[in-house]
């Protein structure tokens, strides 16, 4: 089973502000599209269109700046699946400078998300559990790894 995942981007100049370094949003952008490399390194798709089809709405997202990262960093972003429940999913990720010496951890951020599914006549979302498909390959990360 998999509680772990981890993605090298590098800063792009569109992904900065005008004091040249990346700006706060990014840092979101980042942990998503490491949550869906994490899923199809799993065989699933973040979405799906099938009968049986669930989604995954953030229901919490939070993210801590201790450096600056700049155009043309180096980035790796290490998802960590943190909790696990029936229902819902909640990642780590570090993420960590890795072009200078010695590499650092420069911002820290969790992700929440609900596994749902949507009701055709009304649109509205309900929580459902987790299909075992999914819930049977992933589990939580050991505490040691979240450095809490």
């Amino acid at each position: 089973m998999a509680f772990e995942y981890k993605v090298v981007r590098q800063v792009e100049f569109s992904d900065t502000d005008m004091a040249g370094i990346m700006h706060f949003s990014n840092f979101f952008r980042f942990m998503e599209t490491a949550e869906h490399a994490f899923f199809r390194s799993l065989g699933f798709s973040i979405h799906t269109t099938a009968p049986e089809a669930v989604g995954w709405p953030r229901v919490h997202a939070d993210c801590d700046f201790r450096r600056p990262l700049r155009f043309e960093d180096s980035v790796e972003i290490h998802l960590l699946v943190r909790e696990k429940g029936r229902k819902s999913l909640t990642y780590t990720f570090i993420f960590r400078k890795l072009n200078e010496q010695p590499e650092r951890e420069v911002a820290r951020g969790t992700l929440a998300v609900a596994c749902v599914k949507r009701d055709a006549a009304t649109g509205a979302m309900r929580g459902v559990p987790i299909p075992s498909a999914i819930a049977d390959k992933i589990e939580a990360a050991p505490r040691e790894l979240l450095g809490e």
